[in-house]
């Protein structure tokens, strides 16, 4: 749902920047353009889409989480490039490696967990 939120707000603030690139207009500290808005508001209905079933959302939690980590880790390096189209920042790369630890970590905490039962 979180992801869902950050998505509508950004809407609120990046109507002054191009719809994808290296530009963003700051959303606290981190910067979001359409293109941004829209991946955020995706995550946010798969991961509620996918929180009907155990095995979903261990699913969804472990793909975006990994993918997350990678942009966190990779994000620096695309800062400035022609493929930074969805305007990251700094702050950018720091939230995707903790949103994505958590992320990852939730799905195999439940995997565990739901082993344990068995």
């Amino acid at each position: 749902m979180t992801y869902a939120l950050v998505g509508v707000a950004g809407f609120l603030v990046s109507g002054d920047v191009p719809f994808a690139g290296q530009e963003g207009e700051p959303l606290i500290v981190f910067d979001v353009n359409g293109l941004h808005n829209i991946v955020h508001l995706l995550i946010g209905v798969v991961l509620i889409v996918a929180s009907r079933r155990t095995a979903s959302a261990r699913a969804a939690n472990l793909a975006i989480g990994g993918t997350y980590l990678l942009l966190g880790l990779l994000g620096p390096f695309l800062n400035d490039t022609a493929v930074d189209v969805l305007g990251l920042n700094g702050a950018d790369h720091l939230l995707h490696l903790v949103s994505g630890a958590a992320l990852a970590g939730v799905a195999l905490l439940a995997d565990k967990d739901a082993r344990s039962r068995v």
